[in-house]
């Protein structure tokens, strides 16, 4: 029987299926580069980063009633003691630090998941390594918050765990990870919703709830820190004076002086229940 030639549209219909799919090979991201996607992190990293820059600064120089103020305070301090601004904070207002923490929870979890270190697959072992990692930094989370009440623990462990699901989730259903890029994977409609609703969660967490709370937290007029009644010795002089504590010293603290304006020594401190310090920004 004679061989039948090939049909030229059914060539050509076959040539440009063959370039259609180099091309979405072509254009579709190497692994590397998803990888380095995920690696870079999405804007939960922006924010936390700005907010720990930003928020002390503005705490401390509207408490205290200028920049000029503010600079004096945090040379008293030491740029060593930065950090003590945005943890006293986190410690005196509950709300705003149980969301800084479900929320660096999350992008802590996102990020060493994108670096490969949360294992994958079904095998026991890897099983149990996933569920450990998923679960101890919420009950570490929540320990913290423990100090601010235990409510507030429980309910930061429970909405951080939640999160870190989510990011599972999110590789599950091709959210994040390579499968991102695959036409042929179809997860189930249920865990699309899911990832969806804890995207959605996460995202309005980072860049709206939390600025708003630490802008707030920021302007409240409260101090960061103990407000203490210590003997301040003025020259030859020595009298009583509110001070923000900044730091021990000896057997007295440094501390700013809320009747004069400026850092002052004082010895024979005692603490205030008040932290009020000015009015709050939306009162003055």
């Amino acid at each position: 029987m004679p061989k039948q030639c090939p049909d030229g549209n059914q060539e050509r219909g076959e040539d440009r299926s063959e370039r259609a799919h180099r091309s979405r090979e072509s254009e579709r991201p190497s692994r590397h580069e998803i990888t380095e996607a995920d690696r870079e992190g999405g804007p939960g990293h922006t924010v936390l980063l700005a907010l720990a820059l930003a928020i002390p600064a503005v705490k401390v120089a509207y408490t205290l009633g200028g920049g000029g103020a503010a600079t004096d305070a945090l040379m008293g301090m030491g740029p060593g003691n930065w950090w003590d601004v945005l943890l006293g904070m986190v410690l005196t207002t509950p709300l705003p630090g149980c969301v800084l923490g479900v929320v660096a929870s999350r992008v802590v979890f996102a990020l060493f998941a994108a670096r490969g270190a949360v294992p994958r697959g079904n095998h026991p072992a890897a099983r149990l390594r996933r569920a450990g990692l998923t679960v101890l930094n919420p009950v570490a989370t929540g320990v913290v918050a423990c100090f601010i009440g235990p409510w507030w623990g429980l309910g930061t462990a429970v909405a951080a765990y939640l999160l870190r699901r989510g990011v599972v989730i999110e590789y599950r259903t091709g959210r994040r990870g390579r499968r991102d890029h695959d036409p042929h994977f179809a997860p189930p409609g249920w865990q699309r919703r899911l990832a969806t609703g804890e995207q959605v969660v996460a995202l309005t967490l980072s860049v709206v709830v939390l600025p708003v709370l630490g802008v707030v937290s920021a302007l409240d007029g409260q101090a960061w820190t103990s407000v203490v009644r210590c003997e301040v010795t003025d020259g030859t002089r020595t009298r009583a004076a509110r001070l923000i504590e900044l730091q021990r010293q000896g057997n007295g603290v440094v501390g700013w002086n809320l009747d004069r304006g400026e850092v002052s020594n004082g010895v024979g401190c005692t603490g205030l229940e008040s932290r009020t310090v000015r009015e709050p920004w939306w009162r003055a």
